[in-house]
């Protein structure tokens, strides 16, 4: 699966409020990362960020549904962005703040 560059290149501007952190190539998409600990995914043209009990209202209040690997059948941690999040900058830095401290738990 190609990457969308421009794609990838709007989701980094909209979370330039979000500060510091790094992509990575990964299983034909694109892996966010901050300190080490992955937050975020782009596959299939699709923004996800990192879901737990903590956050994870936030994306079914907006009816959102979690990634389903076809491999493993199973839902991922990790959900779709909503449309109007990904487009308000601040949201989104509160939203991708949500998903690191999810990471920052998961690594324990």
């Amino acid at each position: 699966m190609a990457i969308n560059q421009s794609y990838l290149d709007y989701i980094t501007d909209q979370l330039s409020v979000f500060g510091n952190f790094e992509t990575k190539k990964m299983f034909g998409g694109i892996g966010f990362f901050r300190e080490g600990k992955m937050f975020a995914m782009i596959g299939g043209d699709t923004f996800r960020l990192k879901v737990d009990d903590d956050n994870k209202q936030d994306y079914i209040d907006n009816g959102m549904k979690p990634y389903v690997s076809k491999g493993k059948k199973k839902g991922m941690p990790y959900w779709e962005v909503p449309t109007s999040v990904i487009e308000d900058k601040k949201a989104l830095s509160e939203w991708a703040s949500k998903s690191y401290a999810a990471a920052v738990k998961a690594k324990k």
